[in-house]
């Protein structure tokens, strides 16, 4: 008893080792996993719709529809008034800046020339599918045909059918 109580008297000594294990695993495998996601800017005044896609789309020239004013890249083109208003179908100011950034981005290779530039339209919800449609055509006009659709990702919902085969189990 007199060597246990001794034993117990002494500071109690904390061992690293397994912590900085801990630790350098967790650092190695959040560096290797980070590279999966692309995250766009949020933007409060836009309301993603939702979606059940996996898929996720390659990082590319962001266009913004806020529920006010078109945004490509951050900077704005245009209002979304005068985007509805306009009588022609294509979009020229954003016209004029697809241009400006394909001429900057230089020409494209071989397998990229067959689907075209990549562009993601990042909309509001609640945005005119007419103004969508704008959007789209003018991108297709300057051979940005590569179109993805910035979406809140949820989870599949369960079927309704699943719920009631378990509910009659």
């Amino acid at each position: 008893m007199a060597r246990n109580h001794r034993r117990m008297q002494r500071p109690a000594r904390l061992n690293l080792v397994a912590l900085m294990d801990i630790f350098t695993i967790l650092v190695l495998f959040l560096m290797v996993n980070n590279g999966d996601v692309e995250v766009l800017q949020a933007d409060r005044n836009i309301t993603l719709p939702e979606s059940i896609s996996e898929q996720r789309p390659e990082e590319s020239l962001t266009i913004k529809v806020s529920p006010d004013v078109i945004l490509v890249q951050g900077q704005a083109i245009g209002t979304v008034a005068d985007a509805m208003s306009a009588e022609e179908v294509l979009l020229s100011a954003l016209q004029a800046e697809l241009q400006h950034h394909a001429s900057r981005a230089g020409p494209l290779a071989e397998e990229e020339a067959s689907r075209g530039r990549s562009v993601i339209i990042m909309g509001d919800q609640t945005m005119p599918y007419a103004l969508l449609q704008r959007i789209m055509s003018t991108c297709a006009a300057e051979d940005y045909r590569d179109i993805s659709l910035a979406v809140s990702s949820v989870a599949e919902p369960a079927l309704a059918a699943d719920s009631t085969a378990v509910a009659e189990t």
